[in-house]
């Protein structure tokens, strides 16, 4: 069975761009993480239509839907994607969320009745919130180089920019850590500028890591800058909207660390989860060995853990 690509037209300003699997199975709405798109789930779909009927939406900002970008933010993207469901779905319904796509699923869960169950994967709870956010990877990684990226005129691609600027490299030997970014940037450069309308591909760099840059080329880094600025939460209280989840939730859980200089190196830490799990009524969680990417990095234990919930 093969993907189709649709659009929904929200109003004058607003497509939702979304490919539909079709069979006659449960319905799962998957949701993609910021700076991807709804085809990172790419690897994980022939697994995952063994039992459910897919539709996999991409997020305003990303992919094919539209740049519309005083609707980036979680209450504005919510409102959209309940009126995608009772149009479209039309149906009971799953829903899994990746990291920001997460957090997007958990507002749903909460506001759609019609929600059965909950798959939330390494979502940044109460960790890119507020002034928290200063120590969190994701804030000193992908929502500086959005802002930063705005801030300046010299360079008009954002993917390259992106992999020249992302914070990983401070994690480099200091003694070679330029030479190496200097020349791995470079090749990003070139690609880039022979193939603008495809997946990011850099000799060396590691599939695993490539796997982030999945759909990055159509992203709009203002859509970062949010998270940035800390304006897409709004004024969501994310303690009250996890105490509002009825339906059964299955938190799958990434590695995280928290280095020397108090940087949480992942989604959410420990204590952040034990919060979670507090206040979802109907929880479970299932640990990963691997980085925040748990579909790319684990496709066969995540694919499991989904089918068994």
């Amino acid at each position: 069975m093969m993907l189709e690509k649709k659009q929904y037209k929200i109003d004058e300003k607003s497509i939702l761009n979304y490919y539909e699997l079709k069979n006659n199975k449960p319905k799962l709405l998957l949701i993609h993480a910021q700076g991807t798109d709804s085809l990172s789930y790419q690897n994980v779909i022939s697994k995952l239509s063994k039992q459910y009927h897919l539709y996999l939406v991409d997020c305003y900002g990303h992919g094919q839907s539209s740049r519309n970008k005083e609707k980036y933010n979680l209450i504005s993207i919510c409102t959209d994607l309940i009126t995608f469901i009772q149009e479209v779905i039309n149906d009971e319904f799953a829903v899994l969320g990746h990291s920001s796509g997460g957090l997007i699923a958990a507002y749903l869960a909460a506001h759609c009745s019609k929600c059965s169950k909950l798959i939330l994967e390494d979502p940044p709870f109460f960790s890119c919130v507020g002034e928290r956010r200063f120590n969190a990877y994701n804030y000193k990684d992908l929502s500086s180089v959005c802002h930063n990226f705005l801030l300046q005129n010299e360079e008009k691609d954002f993917v390259s920019y992106y992999f020249a600027h992302q914070y990983c490299w401070n994690f480099f030997p200091k003694k070679s850590r330029e030479n190496i970014r200097s020349k791995l940037s470079g090749f990003a450069a070139k690609y880039r500028c022979k193939h603008p309308d495809k997946n990011l591909k850099v000799p060396f760099w590691p599939k695993r890591f490539l796997a982030g840059f999945q759909g990055l080329q159509w992203y709009d880094p203002a859509f970062g800058e949010t998270f940035y600025d800390d304006s897409f939460h709004q004024s969501v209280d994310y303690n009250e909207l996890l105490s509002a989840i009825d339906c059964p939730t299955l938190f799958l859980k990434a590695k995280s660390t928290i280095g020397e200089d108090g940087l949480l190196q992942g989604a959410l830490s420990d204590e952040d989860l034990k919060q979670v799990c507090s206040l979802v009524k109907n929880i479970s969680v299932e640990y990963f060995d691997c980085g925040h990417g748990i579909h790319t990095e684990k496709a066969k234990q995540f694919a499991k853990a989904v089918l068994s919930f």
